[in-house]
């Protein structure tokens, strides 16, 4: 019988009416297994994760699918998609499996860099062809992650060796990050030399050019009409436009920029708490440290002190 992701632990978000399709992690986890999944297995998410998700194909093939981008995985193939947008996977129509790593977690703003070559869009992260030189220590960092993800703390971790369906749930700290840099590891590895994927054909200009503007400075008090009128459209057409090809609203696209320009402040400066916000364009403290929390699992401080900053 196929393994879904409704069969996943006790950190998985029920299943309900308000929220239909199958569970995903909650923020903040890290959790991950190895699956080697028949013809027939699939995921579907409706409204999308709250955390990130990385998948690395070792055999077979998956199709996975994000807002209105589509891709198939092959043995090789880094798949990463980001969070809140409607997405699914399943074993590609044909194939006879599909075996691959997956991780959910929140991704280390760092990252982001490493990641932007291969955007393929809605948040879709396509790394193909990575050179084969480094599918062998990819596989030693995700058997390492998982075994490190299991270990308490006390006494030695447990051996790294391939799980054969066990799911695995970093709770400590240290194995959290333990696992995490395993993980990162694992995108340097396979962004450094691999090829770009081929940009999202069908974007319009004048939606790249607002994404652009939101990115080269989050903290700017952005609007819908102030978008709009920068790429010379009505704000209903801009907006409309805007969420139909990069499935988020402006504003919600503009929150996430917002939060990650904090967590990069957080990582590192050491501007106060309530200045990060401030400069990442958040009007009101209180708002800032509720949807930080919800997007990192942790408020700023205790963010801050996760990932470090230079001293005061």
């Amino acid at each position: 019988m196929p393994v879904r992701a409704d069969r996943l632990p006790d950190t998985a978000e029920p299943r309900n009416a308000a929220h239909p399709g199958d569970p995903a992690p909650p923020p903040g986890l890290v959790v991950l297994g190895h699956f080697d999944q028949p013809p027939g297995y699939g995921v579907s998410r409706p409204h999308g994760s709250p955390s990130w998700l990385f998948t690395w194909t070792t055999g077979g093939r998956g199709h996975l699918w994000q807002g209105g981008v589509r891709t198939s995985a092959g043995a090789g193939d880094l798949v990463v998609l980001a969070p809140g947008v409607p997405h699914g996977y399943e074993v590609e129509a044909g194939a006879r499996n599909w075996r691959f790593w997956w991780a959910h977690c929140q991704a280390r703003p760092s990252w982001a860099a490493w990641l932007r070559p291969y955007d393929a869009g809605d948040g879709v992260h396509v790394v193909t062809s990575a050179p084969a030189g480094v599918h062998d220590r990819v596989g030693t960092a995700f058997r390492r992650m998982h075994a490190d993800a299991r270990w308490t703390g006390t006494g030695a971790p447990p051996d790294a060796a391939t799980p054969d369906g066990q799911v695995a749930v970093a709770h400590a700290s240290a194995a959290r990050e333990l696992a995490l840099s395993a993980l990162e590891e694992i995108v340097l590895l396979t962004t450094a030399g691999a090829r770009p994927a081929t940009p999202r054909p069908g974007l319009d200009a004048r939606i790249r050019r607002a994404q652009e503007l939101i990115d080269a400075d989050p903290g700017a008090p952005h609007t819908v009409r102030s978008l709009a009128r920068e790429v010379a459209l009505s704000p209903s057409r801009f907006a409309h436009l805007f969420s139909r090809q990069l499935g988020q609203s402006p504003m919600r696209a503009l929150r996430e920029a917002r939060l990650r320009h904090a967590a990069r402040l957080l990582e590192n400066t050491d501007l106060p708490v309530e200045r990060v916000g401030a400069a990442s364009g958040f009007v009101s403290p209180f708002h800032f440290n509720r949807a930080f929390r919800e997007r990192y699992g942790a408020p700023p401080g205790a963010y801050r002190a996760t990932h470090g900053g230079p001293p005061g």
